[in-house]
């Protein structure tokens, strides 16, 4: 890599990090490349049903764009949805334990690894179908307009959600109702294992498809927090200010196949391309060298942040180990809130048919 000084280290919103901040950054996206490490550990030895799509190498995404997240701002996410969720500050134990399926999980154990929810923390899930959070996280911005609340709805998908038609219905109302929604695109290249030069028709980048609806674009490198952090600033207070959408592509890899289901991961990309994004942008090997460059921390305090993020990870495993399963008599809670708090509307089932 390049040792030239990083010019989105003098933007206003990274020169005011302290260096408590940065090392909390670190902090963050090492426990999160240690939490999906168990994960994958302990799915592969069957402790977990469904599916598992791990974040190993995408860790700064979500890290950078979430650290600037306010009271009023939203978040939701496709089934890639582990990262994020321990952005917005949810608990390693919280979040193993629904990938066990267990009660004392965020979603008491009914949504599994892709569909975590933190509704206190504005974190509104992981969701299964491709681009299916895409008019959802308009929703959201529709309704930060409508209660006119200054916030943004900050709403990720992948690459190969770009094609879907429920996100370029999303940027025509997003522009047509000048909606406060930042569609950032986490670019790992491969969709679920076709490149994207063999599955998307764009002409320099696929944020670009934005000029079609007079949307503002912006593009950046996914495995530098500075840079991550300084777009998505400039995104943000477009939400907050002009309540104009935007659409945000980092570039980024996934270490691991598409899902652990991925039985082709290592035949569509060489193990010599993994190992070079592995070496040179690391997304944690790129923010520990600045730090140390910077002389905020030292290799000892770099090996102390992650003795303390692996020790999290496994009495995560323990907690999840030993927690119940949600009983039978659970099943149909959680689906309609009238019907579970008892209001006139779930009484009499007019939530349902509004008569």
């Amino acid at each position: 890599m390049s040792e030239q000084p990083n010019p989105y280290a003098q933007a206003e919103v990274n020169q005011a990090l302290s260096a408590d901040d940065k090392v909390d950054l670190l902090r963050l996206l090492v426990r999160i490349r240690r939490f999906e490490e168990a994960s994958l550990k302990f799915y592969n030895a069957g402790k977990m049903g469904g599916f598992l799509h791990l974040y190993i190498g995408q860790e700064s995404v979500a890290v950078g764009s979430i650290s600037l997240c306010g009271g009023d701002d939203h978040i939701i996410t496709a089934y890639r949805d582990h990262g994020h969720a321990l952005a917005v500050g949810m608990s390693m134990e919280e979040c193993m334990a629904e990938m066990y399926g267990k009660k004392t999980g965020c979603s008491k154990g009914k949504g599994g690894s892709m569909h975590l929810f933190a509704p206190d923390k504005n974190y509104w899930g992981g969701h299964g179908i491709v681009a299916g959070q895409t008019p959802l996280g308009l929703g959201l911005a529709y309704g930060l307009k409508y209660k006119g609340i200054k916030g943004a709805s900050l709403c990720y998908l992948g690459d190969g959600a770009v094609n879907q038609g429920a996100f370029h219905e999303s940027l025509n109302l997003a522009e047509l109702w000048d909606l406060p929604v930042i569609y950032i695109i986490e670019n790992n290249g491969y969709s679920m294992g076709t490149s994207q030069e063999r599955s998307s028709a764009f002409k320099d980048h696929l944020a670009q498809r934005g000029d079609a609806y007079g949307i503002e674009w912006d593009i950046g490198k996914g495995h530098d927090l500075y840079e991550v952090r300084a777009k998505t600033k400039t995104a943000i207070e477009r939400a907050h200010n002009d309540g104009r959408p935007t659409i945000l592509e980092f570039d980024t890899y996934r270490y691991q196949g598409h899902s652990v289901a991925d039985a082709n991961a290592k035949k569509y990309r060489t193990a010599e391309e993994i190992e070079h994004y592995k070496q040179n942008f690391d997304p944690i090997n790129v923010w520990r060298n600045q730090l140390i460059a910077e002389g905020v921390i030292d290799e000892a305090r770099y090996k102390e942040i992650d003795g303390e993020a692996k020790t999290e990870a496994k009495a995560a495993v323990e907690f999840a180990e030993n927690s119940p399963y949600p009983d039978v008599s659970e099943l149909t809670d959680d689906v309609y809130y009238e019907v579970d708090h008892g209001t006139e509307a779930g009484k009499t089932g007019r939530h349902f048919f509004h008569n």
